[in-house]
């Protein structure tokens, strides 16, 4: 391989029932392996159908991993202030040596805030959580002592820490994870105030500036950037899908409080709102404009905010790996399998 790796990321929200999303998600990921995908990528959300899918990732990871046999399987991520992390150190613990070591971690500090008082938090406290957990996990991992009679993490696990990956929206949150050592996820979108008429992509050229400078002498960057994206075979089934994830775009927009002019054209609006639909070409033209994937070590395409039909996400893994990938600098590291 080289170049980037390849990621596919699913939120799994099909508009389906809780064990067609799980197995809709396992299928994506087989199929994305035979398609010569490096990595595969799960979100953790808890309550909420409608804005992520699946509680518990390692679970579905391990279903995943048992039906591989190359992709790297990677949760981004897991929101660790609502977790006991000495169960998070486990349970990656168990699937890392199961998968024979094709798993990586990501953990944030995210999660809807209505999440964190069922589980006994004020989301107020949520840096001070996160830290703290954060801190418990990595002792575990580095197989620190845990107990009175000298008992530590078993299955031993030491490699899982240089896999870490941390979610931020800040450049100050960058210095820290570069300090660190971890790797930078950055989201599909990043968050807005106003309406600027143009992606938000050029917005995380800073924040991924302060990660290179605060990594340690001879630590290689690496940088997960994520993006929508979903692509098709013609012009009207790529406005009709553009629609539907403008639409839910918009929506999150308003809560934020951000207004979008009238009238304003869709392509533009689609840019703006950092959705990548429409067909080889139409995905190419923006996704070949976008300055971090120049440089990105990882990256990584999800349906979302379209969350397709499965066959849709399943045509559109094809598109991308035989023909938008390579033009972005990307090989398999490994023959794809043809289709049947």
């Amino acid at each position: 391989m080289t170049g980037p790796r390849l990621g596919f990321f699913t939120r799994l929200l099909d508009d389906v029932s809780p064990v067609e999303r799980y197995r809709n998600a396992i299928a994506q990921f087989v199929r994305a392996e035979e398609l010569g995908f490096d990595t595969a990528w799960v979100a953790q959300h808890h309550f909420h159908r409608d804005e992520g899918g699946l509680p518990s990732p390692f679970v579905l990871l391990a279903q995943a991993a048992a039906l591989t046999s190359r992709i790297t399987l990677a949760t981004g991520i897991v929101t660790l202030p609502l977790e006991a992390p000495l169960r998070v150190a486990e349970d990656a613990a168990v699937l890392w040596l199961l998968s024979d070591g094709r798993l990586e971690v990501g953990i944030g500090s995210g999660g809807t805030s209505s999440s964190f008082p069922p589980f006994g938090h004020d989301p107020a406290d949520r840096p001070a959580i996160y830290a703290a957990h954060k801190s418990t996990l990595l002792s575990a991992l580095r197989g620190d002592v845990l107990t009175s009679d000298g008992g530590a993490l078993y299955p031993p696990a030491p490699a899982l820490i240089d896999t870490l990956w941390e979610a931020t929206f800040s450049a100050g949150g960058a210095a820290r994870i570069g300090s660190e050592g971890n790797g930078l996820m950055l989201s599909r979108t990043q968050p807005r105030r106003s309406y600027t008429g143009v992606g938000s992509a050029d917005d995380q050229v800073e924040i991924v500036a302060a990660h290179a400078a605060a990594l340690p002498a001879g630590v290689p960057q690496r940088v997960m950037a994520s993006r929508s994206v979903l692509v098709v075979d013609t012009e009207e089934e790529a406005a009709r899908w553009r629609a539907v994830g403008i639409a839910r775009s918009l929506r999150a927009l308003e809560a934020q409080g951000v207004s979008v002019p009238a009238g304003t054209p869709e392509l533009e609006l689609a840019a703006y709102l950092d959705l990548h639909i429409g067909t080889v070409d139409q995905v190419l033209a923006g996704l070949t404009a976008d300055p971090i994937l120049r440089t990105a070590s990882d990256i990584v395409f999800q349906p979302h905010p379209v969350d397709p039909p499965h066959e849709v996400v399943l045509r559109s893994l094809e598109l991308i790996a035989r023909e938008v990938a390579p033009a972005l600098g990307w090989s398999p590291a490994s023959t794809p399998t043809a289709v049947e």
